[in-house]
């Protein structure tokens, strides 16, 4: 377990290092304990290493007060768990269930039994995200998403892919993407 949070830890310092995260930002996280823990995807939750990679991801919403998304499986059609004010806040359609491990997924089943007012939601337009153990969160990014390379690219045995988002660029040859400095 102290592998996996030394790893979750240097993927979220990683992350923040990268400048593309900003306060207020919504990050989505995808993860599959099972692949952590070098088993398939869907086969062997835990609770325990969801403890660990919550924990390390918990601490940006109070270091950088990002806020946070966590992907369901697919019994639960990827949806999400965020806190009750962001749901509200982006106006994001609240749905009917609650995460269980064998239903939602270990991660997200953790997740709502530890944030502060939880609720579940359709689909997110995250600014950023992070995909571990390729649980297929693209669905849930803006619709200009790119990929963020950083030096940790595996917790456990979950392969790792971040990404970011950037505003569509519209206009062609003659367009200015930036202002003179």
């Amino acid at each position: 377990m102290k592998a996996i949070q030394q790893e979750v830890s240097t993927v979220v310092r990683q992350l923040l290092e990268s400048g593309h995260i900003k306060q207020g930002s919504l990050l989505v996280v995808g993860c599959s304990t099972s692949e952590i823990a070098g088993e398939r995807i869907g086969t062997s939750g835990s609770e325990a290493i969801a403890e660990v990679v919550y924990n390390e991801w918990h601490k940006l919403t109070e270091q950088k007060r990002i806020d946070l998304a966590f992907q369901c499986c697919e019994h639960l059609n990827r949806s999400l768990v965020v806190e009750h004010s962001v749901q509200r806040e982006q106006r994001y359609q609240e749905v009917s269930a609650v995460p269980v491990a064998e239903a939602g997924g270990s991660m997200a089943s953790y997740a709502f039994k530890h944030m502060n007012d939880p609720v579940l939601v359709e689909a997110v337009e995250a600014d950023a995200g992070i995909d571990i153990g390729d649980t297929l969160i693209g669905m849930h990014l803006r619709r200009v998403a790119v990929p963020l390379r950083l030096a940790q690219n595996s917790i456990g045995h979950a392969h790792v892919t971040v990404a970011r988002t950037r505003p569509p660029l519209v206009g062609g040859g003659r367009a200015v993407y930036e202002l003179e400095k």
